[in-house]
């Protein structure tokens, strides 16, 4: 049990975090694609640099050995921009597969990750 929990969260892990250092320089360096899409959603263009940075050091955090409250606050982080950018499609009536399934599956992965996370990465464990 113990060797697939370590294999789901190592997959779950390297899916999110690739997909949150993609999208968190796409938003720093504010590419085409991402600023339509902020804009499309009502956000004003400063806001993806400040969730471009807040990813990119999300995944630091997830990632480094120690600071298990640091993990936690990364985590419910991550969790809070997936889910509030599929409400934010949601709410403006994008109904397509990329921009409902792109922050589900992200939410998804989050969510294994925080779950199967090895106990030495949990707040309140001693190792």
């Amino acid at each position: 049990m113990e060797k697939r929990n370590k294999i789901i969260y190592w997959i779950a892990t390297a899916l999110f975090t690739v997909g949150m250092t993609a999208s968190g320089i796409q938003q720093i360096v504010q590419t085409k694609e991402m600023t339509d899409m902020i804009a499309h959603l009502g956000y004003p263009a400063y806001f993806m640099r400040i969730v471009g940075v807040w990813k990119i050091l999300g995944v630091v955090a997830v990632l480094i050995p120690g600071f298990k409250l640091l993990k936690e606050w990364a985590y419910a982080g991550f969790f809070f921009v997936m889910t509030g950018a599929l409400v934010s499609h949601l709410a403006i009536g994008d109904y397509g597969v990329k921009e409902i399934l792109g922050p589900s599956m992200q939410t998804i992965f989050i969510l294994l990750s925080w779950y199967f996370r090895p106990v030495g990465r949990k707040v309140g464990s001693t190792n």
